[in-house]
């Protein structure tokens, strides 16, 4: 297996640079570069999340002269109700054929009785199979910002930024458990480190199942699962990139309407939904797509930055809520974001 030498993905809590009073520049080369982006808006808060992101990303590249086309496909629940299945072989070629792909979120309790090869969870597995991913990326980190949001005792959560690098194609969830794993005596020896110690670590290698299972546990320290992307990447070919979070069917409201593939837009009434979910994740997501997928890493700081630069501004919605802030919807947070890109991150850059 070839070795992925991986740029540290960190958000630095460093204040964002004041404002110059001089008009924004944008740099934009007579020939710009283009990427061809497959969304994946799924189910639940899925769309209203890649909604925003896209917005973000779109801006963000803008700014560094890079052209996206994006093309909108059906995967999960919301490709069950259209094909039959929940990964179209067309939304696979689709994202094979892409430079990157963003996904938003899969799942809900409709198709919670379906049989496996039926359920949205499915198409997701499918999906990194055929786009041959092996390892995911998976920073969890705590925020200055965003400490007291965490489960943990300040002192406890305070500098925890770590790396969770999680083998994805093995394990008990491709293949069929036969004994359990002993030494050369014949014991079996387990190692643990208790979850007090978090910002002992810096990188965690993992196998499938128990990377899932540390996962959550470090979105737990974070204060909100609704704030970690994640990035799946393999050899070569375009990389996957998601928040952590499921489609939270709880707080959506998106009533997907079944048409062909080829109907625009897919997803016609997800403004419709409750408008609290928080986008965050998925438009770090957008960054780290921007970093290990495309090597664009101006543009992907911007994003970094911008996001920083709204959460000092104390906007927050209601997983990372605390008295003193501004709670705002999905929209909201996504609009300030797109201000603090546009007038703020190009005096850092």
């Amino acid at each position: 297996m070839q070795l992925i030498k991986l740029r540290p993905f960190r958000l630095h809590s460093t204040s964002v640079l004041k404002h110059h009073s001089r008009p924004l520049v944008i740099r934009c080369s007579a020939t710009p570069k283009s990427y061809n982006i497959t969304l994946l808006p799924g189910d639940g808060i899925g769309p209203e999340v890649i909604s925003v992101a896209k917005n973000v990303l779109n801006l963000a590249g803008s700014l560094e002269g890079i052209e996206f086309k994006f093309k909108e496909m059906p995967m999960g629940g919301a490709a069950l109700d259209l094909t039959g299945v929940p990964l179209p072989e067309e939304t696979l070629t689709t994202a094979q054929q892409s430079d990157a792909v963003l996904l938003g979120a899969i799942g809900g309790y409709k198709w919670d009785k379906n049989e496996k090869h039926l359920k949205p969870e499915t198409g997701l597995l499918q999906l990194r199979e055929g786009l041959k991913v092996f390892a995911n990326l998976r920073p969890a980190y705590v925020l200055p910002q965003l400490v007291d949001a965490s489960t943990w005792k300040k002192e406890v959560a305070e500098g925890v930024d770590l790396m969770v690098v999680r083998e994805l194609t093995g394990g008990i969830y491709f293949g069929k458990p036969r004994r359990f794993g002993t030494n050369e005596n014949g014991e079996e020896i387990g190692f643990n480190t208790e979850v007090s110690a978090a910002y002992d670590f810096d990188t965690i290698v993992t196998n499938n199942i128990f990377g899932d299972i540390l996962l959550d546990e470090a979105s737990m320290i974070t204060g909100s699962i609704g704030m970690l992307p994640s990035a799946s990447l393999g050899e070569s070919g375009p990389g996957l990139f998601e928040p952590i979070h499921d489609s939270a069917p709880d707080i959506s409201n998106n009533n997907f309407e079944p048409g062909t593939l080829s109907e625009q837009p897919l997803y016609p009434n997800w403004d419709r939904g409750k408008d609290k979910a928080n986008p965050l994740a998925t438009i770090l997501s957008a960054a780290m797509l921007l970093k290990y997928g495309l090597s664009e890493l101006k543009a992907a700081e911007r994003i970094e930055l911008a996001v920083l630069d709204t959460l000092n501004k104390g906007f927050r919605t209601g997983d990372i809520y605390s008295v003193g802030n501004k709670l705002v919807g999905c929209k909201e947070m996504g609009e300030e974001v797109l201000k603090s890109v546009d007038t703020k991150t190009h005096a850092s850059v």
